[in-house]
């Protein structure tokens, strides 16, 4: 077996492959997937010397331990969080050397939601449509990690950035998400529409990579017929039965049969991927249909 490998040793709540995703395959029922923090993931990139859209690993919440089979350099961006290599400190958002057989430990998030491991030669598990990236609506894509997965690292082809530490965003202490409204607003009150845009939302806990769920104000319906199933795109903001918006990420289905009531723009998305559960969700109307 080669020793370009990665041993998991902790998993984490939920770790997956991520990539730039498989855009372009919504005909087909495939989801764009990819780093819900597409920015972070192209850091780590940067620092361990990877080219752009190569696979990283992506944590949530908890963090993950990894032992590398042979020498490579690692770089830990996204959520704040503790890194420490054989217990010792190491640093975060800079890149750092991990010896053949080392233990790197990426903690729990203190602040964000979602850690990415950059690792020099990235993850090369077999692409499926063209992408690395696990897909947890679909089932394509590597599986989830479990404790004792090896994943395959590919050759290092660049020199890692020389850097402390990477300036890198915060999490939002309150997510503004910009709209434009449609193409189902008429499906809501013109109250409910005014609710949506002035009332204080906060984030779910029930929210995964499908979907950011929020909680708040219900927002009433003025038509109450069934709406035939529709394309979906990435950043919709659709209304279930309950009232309240959810807003797709990556993994999002490609149809889906309640109105979206508006769609957020992908500036906005990166800072949803770290917004933690009860973070104030404000949306804002940008252009009107």
């Amino acid at each position: 077996m080669t020793d370009r490998a990665l041993a998991v040793v902790r998993a984490g709540a939920l770790t997956t492959v991520q990539d730039l995703g498989r855009p372009g395959h919504a005909h087909l029922g495939v989801p764009r997937s990819g780093a819900l923090d597409g920015p972070a993931a192209d850091l780590v990139n940067r620092l361990v010397g990877n080219p752009p859209g190569a696979a990283v690993l992506e944590t949530t919440l908890n963090g993950c331990a990894v032992r590398p089979r042979s020498t490579v350099t690692i770089a830990v961006a996204g959520a704040h969080c503790r890194v420490t290599m054989d217990g010792r400190p190491v640093p975060w958002g800079a890149p750092v050397r991990v010896p053949a057989g080392a233990l790197l430990d990426v903690g729990p998030a203190v602040s964000g939601v979602r850690a990415y491991v950059g690792l020099s030669g990235g993850i090369a598990v077999e692409p499926v449509l063209g992408s690395r990236s696990t897909d947890l609506l679909s089932g394509l894509g590597p599986a989830l990690l479990t404790d004792g997965t090896v994943l395959p690292l590919g050759r290092p082809t660049g020199v890692h950035a020389r850097v402390d530490v990477a300036p890198q965003p915060a999490p939002p202490a309150e997510l503004v998400l910009r709209v434009t409204l449609g193409p189902r607003d008429d499906w809501f009150t013109p109250e409910a529409v005014r609710a949506f845009l002035s009332r204080a939302y906060r984030v779910s806990a029930a929210g995964n990579r499908i979907g950011l769920r929020t909680e708040g104000p219900a927002l009433e319906r003025a038509r109450h017929g069934e709406l035939p199933s529709e394309g979906m795109v990435l950043g919709a903001v659709q209304v279930p039965p309950d009232g309240r918006p959810v807003v797709f990420l990556a993994d999002h289905p490609t149809t889906g049969g309640y109105p979206v009531i508006a769609v957020v723009r992908a500036a906005d998305l990166p800072a949803a991927a770290q917004a933690v559960p009860g973070t104030p969700v404000r949306f804002v109307a940008v252009r009107r249909r």
